[in-house]
């Protein structure tokens, strides 16, 4: 084989066969509308034109030690929120401002962190990161989506309504986290991960000096509100001008840790506990206690009238004694006993 390929020079190799595209099978396509040939599979264009301008990008994670419902509502607002990210959790030595870096790692300029201390106690951070500002939430009265069971149902990655209380355009503080709630959970316009269509409503409410959130889905038939969950409550504690940190711009005066709260549960119980002892005590002292007399009212004889006074009689001689009545059948007793002792003695 070798004296060949010398006699007859290199060998032409054989030429690639050309790659074909796959096309569709050839008896079940239709002819076009010239019946020259097949028609050709087109893929269709998005729905919406539009380009995506606003780059608003949300890291939702939290900090290591929280429950079940923080991780279901967590994962409740990812899946409400197309343009968010995920990360693993925060190891609870590490300080705060260290989040900014993790969002600038993440490509993310918005931050809903949430926080959770002696695994009862919930807080949550939303901040614009880097250059701020940032609120800080006590979140309370937690429901998921999978604990309500509510009969709403929306699309997913449909883009909401945000409707706010009045109360938000009176007040500077209230103003400055309507704007931030604006850019945190509105989900911008031609975003690839969301559809184009508006079935549901993020609602934020003022009552009781806190902020209460609940998410409604629009039916088309008559226009009417169905709850779809989640829900939750927030009560503001500072607003703060940097990310994580900084100068405090607003402090609420209303309010009140949960420690502070737990330890004024525990005092009024405490309370109730000591005065019903020292109603006990008392009750004791009254009934030991000497009974306090009362001095004789000389009026009380005014309207007694006196009894007539009987004569008394003397007798002079003696009653006469009843006579004793000897019991008959006691002798008959003790005859029937000797007897008995005499036949015992016998046999």
């Amino acid at each position: 084989a070798a004296a060949k390929r010398k006699r007859d020079g290199p060998a032409a190799r054989p030429k690639k066969r050309p790659k074909r595209a796959p096309s569709a099978p050839e008896p079940h396509a239709e002819a076009g509308p010239d019946g020259a040939g097949p028609e050709e599979y087109s893929i269709p264009p998005p729905v919406s034109q539009g380009k995506w301008k606003n780059k608003e990008r949300v890291l939702i994670f939290s900090s290591r030690g929280i429950n079940f419902r923080t991780r279901h509502l967590m994962q409740d607002l990812r899946t409400l929120m197309p343009h968010s990210k995920a990360d693993t959790k925060m190891d609870r030595k590490d300080q705060l401002f260290v989040i900014n870096e993790v969002c600038e790692m993440k490509n993310c300029n918005k931050c809903i962190f949430f926080e959770a201390k002696k695994k009862q106690d919930l807080y949550m951070w939303l901040s614009n990161t880097p250059q701020g500002p940032s609120a800080k939430f006590l979140v309370q009265n937690v429901h998921t989506l999978a604990e309500l069971k509510m009969t709403g149902n929306c699309l997913r990655g449909s883009r909401p309504l945000l409707s706010f209380d009045p109360t938000f355009d009176k007040k500077p503080h209230y103003a400055l986290l309507k704007e931030l709630f604006i850019q945190i959970f509105g989900t911008p316009q031609y975003h690839p991960k969301s559809q184009p269509f508006v079935d549901h409503v993020f609602t934020f409410t003022i009552t009781d000096e806190r902020i209460w959130f609940r998410n409604y889905q629009i039916i088309e038939e008559d226009a009417s509100l169905v709850e779809i969950g989640p829900r939750f409550v927030l009560n503001l504690i500072k607003i703060f001008q940097g990310s994580f940190g900084g100068p405090t711009l607003y402090e609420n005066p209303h309010y009140q840790s949960p420690n502070m709260h737990r330890r004024l549960v525990r005092l009024s119980v405490a309370a109730k506990f000591r005065e019903k002892q020292q109603v006990k005590e008392v009750q004791k002292i009254k009934k030991k206690g000497s009974k306090v007399l009362i001095e004789e009212d000389p009026t009380e004889v005014v309207f007694e009238t006196p009894a007539e006074e009987k004569p008394v009689e003397i007798q002079l001689v003696k009653p006469e004694s009843k006579p004793i009545v000897k019991d008959k059948k006691k002798p008959r007793k003790i005859q029937r006993k000797k007897q008995k002792k005499l036949f015992r003695t016998e046999a």
